[in-house]
């Protein structure tokens, strides 16, 4: 029997080459659907009190998203090649570097909270870390498409590569915000994984990183009461571990199906920053194991269908690049569940797509546009 032969005119050939691949723009409208669902319950009755808006901190999510949608757009239609030109390679880190040493002088970044992590620009806070977090990303993928081969070295290869990340790690550390750090670390060490670095190479950088990390922690009174907290967080209930054992309660009393949306307590002024860092929480109490599953399962779809396309790309920077942005929201999302959960130590860390913060919405929908333009060159 002949094969059937199909013939295509070049306007429907060039439609195919430029399609993109949906699969990841639905998993992450999905993503943001039940995070403003979520964020409504966390906040309403805060924004209630506060305000009289039941949806205040659901409209300046709205308008974070707004922005990120136009970003997304427009990186989107950019051949991702753009982003591999030195010129702006350097850019980029220049402008992450000026601002990350900006936030830590007093006067000038924003204190709340112990911390400076926020620039108020234009009566808008802006935190830039987000920005290095990408920037470390662009700055890897660009670096090991050229030097891929060297990364079989551990001294001429593997740590010269680090250099940049591990600078942004000590200047975020200074904020301070370990988890940011250590995430930007974790993700350069995966993306150098994706390249073939030797597994022996990089558990021996990762031993390292676990032990600087463990000293950081332990020669700061709070850090170290938040280290041990974690072990067991109702035995520090008055003090470390009140946050992490109000967390657990949340995700215990919503059972198998939840309390239901809006109807869960904690956000009653007792567990602290339901909107943010401890967003997960909310949604094991009102929709219990069965909505933590789903939104679990949503961000693993979402690693696959990024790493699909990292996968298929056209050549060594496209992978790189793709497989980056996506590691980097997959670790981030699954650090940040981690904590709430309480199989990790309690960290700064929001949780991609849900946690209000117009800065990290925004760039992670630009972030995923540059993935969907190198979905762009897949045959």
């Amino acid at each position: 029997m002949e094969r059937e032969v199909v013939y295509r005119t070049p306007k429907e050939l060039r439609r195919r080459k430029n399609a993109v691949d949906v699969t990841l723009p639905v998993i992450m409208v999905l993503l943001l659907q039940c995070g403003l669902l979520t964020l409504f319950s966390a906040t309403f009755y805060k924004a209630v009190s506060s305000s009289g808006d039941s949806l205040l901190e659901v409209k300046r999510q709205l308008i974070g998203i707004g922005l990120g949608a136009v970003l997304m757009f427009i990186t989107s239609r950019i051949p991702y090649h753009f982003w591999q030109r030195p010129k702006i390679v350097i850019l980029g880190l220049a402008i992450s570097f000026v601002l990350l040493v900006l936030v830590i002088i007093p006067g000038v970044g924003v204190y709340l909270n112990g911390s400076r992590r926020w620039l108020n620009i234009a009566g808008m806070s802006f935190q830039p870390s987000e920005l290095a977090k990408i920037a470390s990303v662009l700055y890897l993928a660009s670096t090991l498409s050229y030097r891929w081969k060297q990364v079989e070295k551990l001294w001429t290869g593997i740590v010269p590569l680090l250099i940049v990340p591990a600078v942004m790690f000590l200047v975020i550390l200074q904020q301070p915000n370990l988890s940011t750090a250590g995430s930007i670390m974790i993700v350069a060490v995966l993306m150098m994984l994706i390249a073939g670095a030797p597994w022996k190479h990089l558990s021996l950088m990762g031993a390292g990183g676990l032990v600087v990390g463990f000293i950081y922690a332990w020669t700061e009174p709070y850090r170290r009461e938040r280290l041990l907290s974690f072990r067991d967080p109702f035995a520090q209930m008055s003090d470390e571990g009140y946050q992490l054992a109000q967390s657990l309660i949340a995700i215990g009393s919503g059972g198998l199906f939840g309390r239901g949306l809006g109807q869960g307590r904690q956000k009653y002024a007792y567990l602290p920053y339901p909107e943010s860092d401890f967003i997960f929480a909310i949604i094991g109490e009102d929709f219990g194991l069965f909505g933590c599953i789903v939104v679990i399962l949503l961000f693993l779809a979402f690693t696959f269908a990024g790493m699909r396309i990292a996968l298929n790309a056209p050549d060594r920077y496209g992978c790189l690049l793709a497989a980056g942005l996506t590691t980097l929201i997959s670790v981030q999302a699954f650090i940040n569940i981690g904590v709430v959960v309480g199989v990790m130590p309690t960290t700064g860390l929001p949780l991609p797509f849900f946690s209000a913060g117009g800065t990290s919405i925004s760039l992670l929908m630009a972030a995923v546009g540059i993935i969907l333009n190198v979905s762009r060159g897949n045959s």
